[in-house]
C-alpha cells in the first residue's frame, strides 16, 4: 500500500510517500509558496502541487497532521486555509483520508507522545533505513505522518476525515 503523508503549512508544506510493503520511501519533499504571492495565488499553487502529487504517486491513502497552534496564532488562519485546499485536492482523487495529532504521531514513532523533534526524526531515519535524516524538517515530519498512519491503520478507524 502507498501512503502519502502531509505536514500542512502555508509557506512550506511537507510531503512524504512511503510503500508499506517493505516500508520504503518512494519520495519526499516540500511545496513552497513565496511570501510575495497573494493569498489566492498561494492557495492555487498549493492546490495544483497537491494535485500533481496525487496524479504522480496515486496513493492508496493520505494522512494529514492535524493543526496545532501553541504560540503563533497569527498564522492559524492561512495554515487552516492551506490545509483545507490540500484536503479538497486529495479528496478529488481518493476517499481514504486520515488525520493524526502531533501527540499521536510522536507516540506511534517513539512510544512517547511528548518526544522531541530530534527523536521523531531519528526514528523516521531508522525505520525507513535512510542514511541521513530527511531535510527539510517539514519533509521529515510528513514521512512521520505516513509512518504513524502505517502503524495505526485499522487500529484507529475514527481518524478519517
Amino acid at each position: 500500500m502507498k501512503i502519502l503523508g502531509i505536514d500542512p503549512g502555508y509557506n512550506i508544506i511537507g510531503y512524504g510517500v512511503i510503500e508499506t510493503n517493505g516500508t520504503k520511501v518512494i519520495d519526499f519533499g516540500v511545496i513552497t509558496t513565496p511570501k510575495t504571492m497573494s493569498i489566492s495565488k498561494r492557495l492555487s499553487t498549493i492546490y495544483d502541487a497537491c494535485v500533481e502529487l496525487m496524479e504522480t504517486f496515486k496513493p492508496d491513502e493520505v494522512a494529514f497532521e492535524e493543526l496545532f497552534f501553541n504560540t503563533n496564532n497569527t498564522t492559524a488562519i492561512p495554515v487552516a486555509e492551506a490545509r483545507g485546499v490540500l484536503i479538497v485536492a486529495c479528496k478529488h482523487y481518493n476517499d481514504r483520508l486520515f488525520e493524526y495529532t502531533p501527540l499521536q504521531i510522536k507516540q506511534a514513532l517513539t512510544g512517547n507522545g511528548r518526544a522531541e523533534k530530534k527523536q521523531v526524526q531519528f526514528m523516521v531515519k531508522n525505520v525507513l533505513g535512510l542514511k541521513q535524516t530527511p531535510k527539510p524538517d517539514d519533509a521529515a515530519d510528513a514521512l512521520a505522518v505516513a509512518l504513524c498512519h502505517m502503524q495505526t491503520n485499522g487500529v484507529m478507524s475514527d481518524n478519517s476525515i
